[in-house]
């Protein structure tokens, strides 16, 4: 059974995790509609499809946050989204924002051992971060 103040800082970490959802949503859509050239033919999709996935992972990560008694945050995380055309400044952004992910993950999955659909629920977020860092990695 978790204490008062474990469940304050798996809260704390969950909305950490969905400020990143956040910003990864508006970055991906930001980058859908400025990258330029050949490859806008194949990233503008991905980044669509990613900005998608975000959002899909804030709603699981909000509805961890209320079902713990929990008050999710409304700002994204205030780190900038860096504008450019470039697609490959692009990559390397979205690289260091999912690698950002992936930490935070692994490090909820840490705290939420002893809760079974939590842990399958933010285990099943964190395998796609490390996926998509793969991808990038792999793009890059």
């Amino acid at each position: 059974m978790s204490t008062v103040s474990e469940n304050r800082a798996l809260v704390a970490k969950l909305n950490r995790a969905l400020g990143l959802e956040m910003r990864a949503e508006v970055m991906y859509a930001h980058y859908a509609e400025y990258v330029k050239g050949i490859n806008r033919l194949y990233l503008k999709t991905y980044f669509e499809a990613e900005a998608t996935e975000s959002f899909t992972h804030a709603g699981s990560v909000r509805h961890a946050i209320n079902q713990l008694g929990g008050e999710a945050v409304t700002d994204r995380d205030t780190t900038p989204i860096r504008h450019t055309t470039d697609y490959q400044v692009m990559l390397q952004e979205v690289l260091k924002t999912e690698q950002l992910a992936a930490e935070t993950y692994h490090g909820i999955l840490q705290m939420v051992t002893d809760n079974e659909e939590l842990y399958d629920a933010i285990e099943q977020i964190y395998f796609a971060e490390v996926r998509s860092v793969e991808e990038l990695n792999q793009l890059i």
